[in-house]
């Protein structure tokens, strides 16, 4: 008999390691948290550092990132129409948790953020008066302008989301693997992604995400104080800003103190009603038909050049547009692609790789768009029409390139008060989401983590965004972009090999193991036909399954504990809140677990659209399902009898046992 002590104690240690994985926690914490002091008590230093380390990145490393993007998107593109499109993000027979309009819904809100504020009117204004090539302020530089913006904000950003974000959803929601970056190189080194290499890639993903995160916070700082300056006479000063940094990110931490429903998910829900609002002004208080006309001609433009844009890199010709372009947005984007990929995959149970990729890839660009057109179109008409010199004024301010835009149209005051309250909100969003994303790298997956670990995370964001700012402004931020992003390029091409092999071993029918050949096991006993006509034709509630899990469920692993303890191992039978889990302990060679949960499915239905009270009130049917720590595709057992589960248990310790090369 175990001592009822120590096992508490055990579990109270358990609880511990999920809430934090010391190794990912503390060393990340403790590499930004040097940084920032670095960057505080040294900012001339740090500033002459970040200028060295952009050099040296673009000059011997661009070509990485331009070939990495281009091999991203032709990959997801492969996915999207290959065989695997068929293959689900969950259990064959799952479906998705949500409707299509709910989940474009959710996609468009992703396509949002700082960056699209900023940028909207600030890059196409500043390829139009500065092109890469070719002559300035005429018509031609506007149209090349167009297809730039288009370029940094189109197929290719969404296609780094998606490699991050699909590979997150089908090595958890397919292979029961945690919702952790680390879990996407399983089929290339097995069992090691638990250990130091697994750890060092959730670091380098933390470090990524927060400079990424840390970067969008500065240019809305730089964004709020030249709304404040043009509303309300607020000089634009470094001072100014810091006290910006340190009020917005005092909002966020109260958005995280709050939580999800109360915090991000109202937040989110204003930002999209003010962007669409703004958007839908513009549009129709400036040159309509002009603006719809060029969104449809810069989309063409845009699909006619995307493919020698993609390669192009000024190799004879250098050219230092590149760097301060093209390499940030990617460098950006990848430092991105943590906290955008864990969201897609979250809200994506259920869907198939072509149903992710496809509308991954065309609701957010397609929005993304049409709101660069109506923001940077109108711009630029101002511009070449002489009504407004936006182009000479925002020469050398970015940041005031959107409110010089909206004092050209009717209530420019108005309009300029939400923009900068749009970008505050942002502000707040992503620290609060950008918080909650770290925290689940740094804390295994933990599904309900301390709120003390969100906070400090979200302070963390805050600061480093003021360091970067006092260090050296927006070449800082673009610096931190890129720099940050490199050692997570790399490890995203392993992402990309990794999500492939699995996908081709599944194709090939070889089963859960990825990385061994299978090891013999005793036949399942068969269903007799009485069972196998209710298991496929049965619509259980949460009441039967419940029932099956006590009266059938809970006695098999409890009789397969018993004999294992008489055996002289020490497993534990822990009831979870939806299901039960054995965990066999190996010491060195890992632990061994087999998780029975009841899982509920949306029941078959022809409604198109619903609101949220209405998804949550749908009639659901429930089923036993079934997987182990080895990384498997979860597998139902509902209406299998004691001894059929406690047989599927034993095949599936043996093929553990087999892995890890226990005798």
């Amino acid at each position: 008999m175990s001592d009822p002590v120590l096992t508490e104690a055990a579990t109270l240690e358990e609880s511990a390691r999920i809430k934090v994985n010391p190794p990912v926690f503390y060393t990340s914490a403790g590499l930004i948290l040097a940084f920032a002091l670095f960057g505080a008590l040294l900012p001339e230093r740090a500033g002459r550092i970040f200028d060295h380390v952009q050099a040296f990145i673009v000059q011997d490393f661009g070509w990485l990132y331009i070939s990495s993007v281009a091999g991203f998107l032709i990959f997801v593109i492969y996915l999207m129409l290959s065989r695997h499109g068929d293959i689900k993000l969950g259990p064959d027979e799952s479906e998705p948790e949500y409707s299509y309009l709910s989940w474009f819904a959710m996609l468009f809100s992703a396509g949002m953020g700082i960056g699209l504020v900023f940028f909207g009117v600030a890059e196409p204004i500043q390829h139009y008066s500065a092109p890469p090539i070719g002559e300035a302020s005429t018509v031609e530089s506007a149209r090349q302008a167009m297809m730039l913006t288009f370029f940094h904000w189109g197929l290719h950003a969404w296609a780094i989301y998606i490699v991050v974000g699909l590979s997150l959803a089908y090595f958890s929601f397919r292979r029961g693997l945690p919702l952790t970056i680390r879990s996407a190189l399983y089929p290339l080194i097995g069992h090691r992604i638990d250990g130091p290499i697994g750890h060092a890639i959730d670091i380098f993903a933390v470090l990524g995400t927060m400079f990424g995160v840390a970067t969008s916070l500065g240019l809305g700082v730089l964004q709020v104080n030249a709304g404040f300056a043009y509303l309300f006479g607020v000089p634009v000063a470094s001072s100014t800003q810091l006290i910006l940094i340190a009020v917005i990110t005092v909002l966020a931490t109260m958005s995280v103190f709050l939580g999800l429903d109360k915090g991000v998910k109202r937040l989110s829900e204003l930002n999209i009603i003010l962007a669409v609002l703004l958007l839908g002004f513009v549009l129709f208080s400036g040159s309509t038909v002009f603006l719809l006309q060029a969104f449809v001609q810069n989309v063409g433009t845009y699909l006619g050049e995307v493919v020698p844009r993609t390669f192009r890199m000024y190799a004879y010709e250098p050219n230092p547009w590149l760097a301060d372009w093209t390499l940030f947005y990617w460098g950006w984007w990848i430092a991105w692609s943590p906290f955008v990929g864990m969201f897609i995959a979250r809200i994506s149970h259920g869907r198939t790789i072509r149903e992710f990729v496809g509308g991954v890839l065309l609701v957010p660009v397609l929005f993304t768009f049409l709101w660069m057109t109506v923001f940077g179109n109108t711009a630029i008409l101002l511009d070449l029409s002489g009504v407004e010199p936006i182009a000479r004024t925002v020469a050398n301010n970015l940041p005031v390139a959107l409110f010089e835009t909206l004092a050209a149209l009717p209530l420019g005051s108005i309009t300029s008060l939400i923009a900068t309250f749009l970008v505050i909100t942002f502000f707040v969003t992503s620290a609060d989401s950008g918080a909650l994303v770290i925290d689940m790298i740094t804390s295994g997956a933990a599904e309900n983590p301390p709120v003390w670990q969100r906070i400090f995370w979200a302070l963390c964001a805050g600061g480093i965004a003021a360091v970067l700012l006092v260090a050296g402004g927006l070449e800082a931020l673009q610096t931190a972009a890129i720099a940050s992003a490199l050692p997570f390029a790399v490890i995203m091409i392993f992402i990309s090999y990794g999500l492939y092999r699995a996908l081709r071993m599944e194709a090939l029918g070889t089963g859960s193991d990825l990385m061994l050949a299978p090891v013999s096991m005793s036949p399942t006993p068969e269903l007799n036909w009485q069972q196998r006509l209710t298991s496929i034709m049965g619509h259980f509630d949460k009441r039967h399954i419940d029932v099956f899990l006590r009266d059938t469920a809970r006695p098999a692993l409890e009789a397969v504990a018993d004999e294992m303890r008489a055996s002289g191992f020490a497993p534990d039978l822990e009831e979870k809140a939806d299901g039960l889990e054995l965990t066999v302990p190996h010491g060195e060679r890992g632990a061994f677990r087999y998780t029975v949960r009841g899982r509920p499915f949306l029941l078959p239905s022809f409604v198109w659209a619903e609101t949220r009270k209405a998804h949550d009130a749908e009639p659901r049917h429930y089923r036993a399902m079934a997987h182990t720590s080895e990384g498997e595709t979860p597998h139902d057992v509902t209406g299998f009898s004691r001894d059929q589960i406690i047989n599927d248990l034993l095949n599936r310790y043996a093929r553990f046992r087999h892995s890890r090369r226990i005798a």
